[in-house]
């Protein structure tokens, strides 16, 4: 199969997203005929139809959501490489990308990113922080997406290397009024009487909680799922819900949310975070300046 090439991934990616051709074309500054003909000589080239009109518009056919999937990670790809060169030819000496847990961007690590960043002989290195759930953080490592990975160290890493990074403390997060308001500390189990906002069900922490109902004989009982440390503050605010997070993330925020932060007294509510890579002497000497930074402002703590 002969190569894609990138302007006619972009042009099938826009007449998916706008079911239309012809503002495929305007948003592309092209005609409407020229980017048919580019559509039509794709499905040519891979064998199968990719698109199919219909009432509401041109829509894909399973083969072209399939199509589409692979190429909106080509394109960002691509982007990167963009950027990352562009970067380079800026006069940044060195690039280092991270991808972390939900828990370490929501706690730390932008504030010792930044103070890396600081330091005048790291004035030509460039960070890139995505975030990412435990799972994806190692998947991504060994996948060679980026360099270094944070997330708690309770998932599974075998063949990576790893060090120390810092610790967190989970609790539950009720309204003030709640009736587990008044308690300094509360076991996990006592909380399964009320429903719970949760974070992406794949992520390690709901995993483990889920895991920890079912070892109470007991079910966890989701109301709401949401995506990051700040919506589910909003929905315990909004007494829909409790929620389990951790407690350096959600105790800045408490007092002007009307919450209360109450610790997990379960051994495992106390968590450690590492940095993970695949091989310490393969790191760029940029990204081994990072670790040894991180790891040490852990240390401090």
């Amino acid at each position: 199969m002969r190569d894609l090439d990138f302007t006619t991934l972009r042009l099938f990616v826009a007449v998916c997203e706008t079911g239309s051709i012809a503002r495929a074309a305007d948003q592309a500054h092209m005609v409407g005929s020229a980017v048919s003909k580019r559509l039509t000589a794709l499905e040519a080239q891979l064998g199968t139809p990719l698109l199919v009109r219909r009432r509401q518009g041109i829509v894909p056919t399973g083969a072209g959501e399939a199509l589409l999937e692979h190429a909106r990670g080509m394109l960002l790809g691509a982007q990167r490489i963009e950027r990352d060169m562009a970067a380079f030819a800026g006069g940044v000496r060195g690039q280092v990308r991270v991808l972390a847990s939900a828990s370490v961007m929501a706690e730390s690590l932008a504030d010792d990113v930044a103070a890396f960043l600081q330091h005048p002989a790291h004035a030509g290195i460039r960070v890139d922080i995505e975030e990412r759930v435990s799972t994806e953080v190692v998947r991504g490592i060994r996948d060679g997406l980026a360099s270094v990975g944070i997330c708690w160290d309770a998932v599974t890493v075998r063949g990576l290397q790893s060090r120390p990074y810092r610790q967190d403390h989970l609790a539950i997060v009720v309204h003030e009024q709640h009736p587990l308001a008044a308690r300094p500390a509360v076991a996990f189990a006592e909380s399964l009487d009320w429903e719970h906002v949760g974070l992406p069900v794949n992520s390690a922490v709901e995993v483990m909680l889920m895991r920890a109902a079912a070892e109470q004989g007991r079910r966890l009982n989701f109301r709401v799922i949401v995506s990051n440390f700040d919506a589910a503050m909003r929905v315990v605010r909004a007494r829909l819900a409790i929620s389990v997070m951790p407690l350096e993330a959600a105790e800045p925020y408490a007092t002007s949310y009307g919450l209360r932060v109450i610790p997990l007294t379960d051994a495992w509510a106390q968590r450690r975070f590492a940095l993970f890579y695949r091989d310490a002497r393969q790191l760029t000497p940029a990204a081994q300046l990072l670790v040894e930074h991180l790891a040490a402002q852990a240390a401090s703590r």
